[in-house]
């Protein structure tokens, strides 16, 4: 048969998912990277059980729109505070992007992390890789069975864990854990302990690198934050090429090769299965596993180390390495500015506030008296540690005291607890006509006021908001 007489064959662009394997690995950055593990987890999973004050160090109530961090309360009116803190998070990432690669992929992203733990996991249940490989391979039967069910037990109960410690954040976790036990656990609750479990469990279980690969953001956008000078994990071809195996103690110069022998050791470690030795690729997460593989085996072949290193594409070339250059200068100087701006800024926070709503019924009361009264809602908040007295004070727009504008008389101080919100329904009344007849304070039905609240025993913490005094049009 011709080949014009040939029938076609259909070609996919679609490659179907290849399990990965990642190899143990031992060295200096595996433990530096293990190490940010249990750092990072003990945290996660230890700071809601931590207490501060006779209440949980660390607490988003969203009931009560009270954050509680330490020592700290931040309400609703402190958002700029958290919106301050992702920016200086963003620029931090840009920053040692620009200058150490994707060095918070490969130590401390939650993917990386918690991947790390379903790793640990699956070796205990089902061995080292070679093992792993063979049981995947093999037909079903009752040893690979309770490994596998033993796997899936460890992953589901650590995934519900992570759900569980997650709310915590959000529900008291003393409170959410007694609602577990007496199995009284709101909808919410559980749907969001379930939800963030199984996040857990695929992500970290079963989608593992495709995360990096096709779903995360970071990988897209990486190379906009890199130069030449920036640190990333490379291959030095011209030492290593042409690769190939050869007898421990052979020099490699003599039998015409490099020193890389060519072991795929470096291939094996990857937790995302690419070649470092094809050049720097989306894919990887500068998790360094690579170089401890490599280093263990120029050690056994007594060769230098660093084949596979840490460092900058200019080094590489043989030319200088700019630490300090224009992007990085840049984002630093940004970033210090932000953290100085938001400790000082932190410091400066009064722990005073008050919000004012005015009465939506009613917008005034023409009292028997003559006056006009209008009737206001106002929030007083004790961000304090401690309880306070406060006075309420009404004046004008600019601050000045009003003689036309005055407060119910029968309107006492008001006692605000620490760390509470107190409602605090108050009058405000004008005359309506003065001496001559003519209508007060002309301000064609609406006039501008603000009220300030200032602590009895401490006048320098005050607050102030403005609200408007409705009467009748002339």
């Amino acid at each position: 048969m011709s080949r014009a007489e040939q029938p076609p064959v259909e070609e996919s662009y679609y490659q179907a998912h290849q399990k990965v394997y990642p190899r143990e690995v031992k060295g200096r950055f595996t433990t530096l990277r293990i190490t940010a593990v249990w750092v990072l987890l003990g945290l996660f999973y230890g700071l809601p059980w931590l207490r501060w004050d006779d209440r949980q160090a660390i607490l988003f109530d969203l009931p009560a729109r009270k954050f509680h961090l330490l020592g700290l309360t931040l309400w609703p009116q402190d958002f700029i505070f958290l919106a301050w803190l992702l920016v200086i998070a963003a620029l931090s990432l840009f920053f040692f992007t620009a200058v150490g690669g994707r060095l918070w992929c490969g130590y401390a992203c939650p993917q990386t992390v918690w991947t790390e733990v379903f790793l640990w996991m699956e070796r205990v249940t089902e061995g080292d890789r070679a093992k792993r490989m063979r049981l995947d391979a093999a037909p079903l039967s009752t040893n690979k069975f309770l490994r596998k069910a033993s796997k899936q037990f460890l992953w589901i109960t650590f995934s519900l864990w992570t759900g569980f410690t997650f709310v915590g954040f959000f529900t008291p976790v003393d409170v959410l854990a007694q609602k577990v036990l007496t199995l009284s656990l709101g909808s919410w609750e559980t749907f969001w302990v379930l939800f963030y479990g199984f996040a857990t469990y695929g992500n970290a279980g079963f989608l593992r690198e495709q995360v990096c690969k096709y779903m995360c953001p970071y990988a897209r956008f990486q190379s906009a934050m890199f130069d030449r000078d920036t640190l990333i994990i490379t291959y030095e071809a011209e030492r290593g090429e042409p690769r190939g195996g050869r007898r421990k103690g052979t020099d490699p110069r003599a039998a015409g090769l490099g020193d890389c022998t060519d072991c795929t050791m470096c291939v094996q470690v990857c937790p995302t299965g690419i070649d470092i030795r094809n050049g720097l690729q989306y894919e990887c997460i500068a998790c360094a596993a690579c170089i401890d593989a490599c280093d263990s085996v120029m050690d056994k072949m007594g060769y230098p180390r660093g084949l596979v290193r840490y460092d900058t594409q200019n080094a590489l070339d043989h030319k200088q390495t700019r630490v300090l250059r224009p992007r990085v200068i840049v984002y630093g100087f940004l970033l210090l500015a932000l953290c100085v701006g938001f400790v000082v800024a932190l410091a400066m926070r009064k722990p005073v506030g008050l919000d004012v709503l005015h009465d939506r019924n009613t917008l005034y009361r023409s009292l028997d008296s003559g006056e006009i009264e209008n009737v206001y809602l106002l929030k007083i908040m004790n961000k304090g540690a401690e309880p306070r007295r406060f006075i309420v004070k009404v004046t004008d727009a600019s601050g000045a005291a009003s003689a036309v504008y005055r407060l119910d008389p029968t309107i006492p101080a008001f006692t605000v607890p620490a760390g509470e919100v107190f409602n605090a329904a108050v009058r405000v009344r004008k005359d309506a006509w003065d001496d001559t007849g003519e209508t007060a304070a002309r301000t064609d039905g609406v006039a501008d006021l603000r009220f300030e609240v200032q602590a009895e025993n401490d006048p320098s913490l005050r607050a102030s908001a403005e609200s408007r005094f409705f009467s009748p049009r002339e």
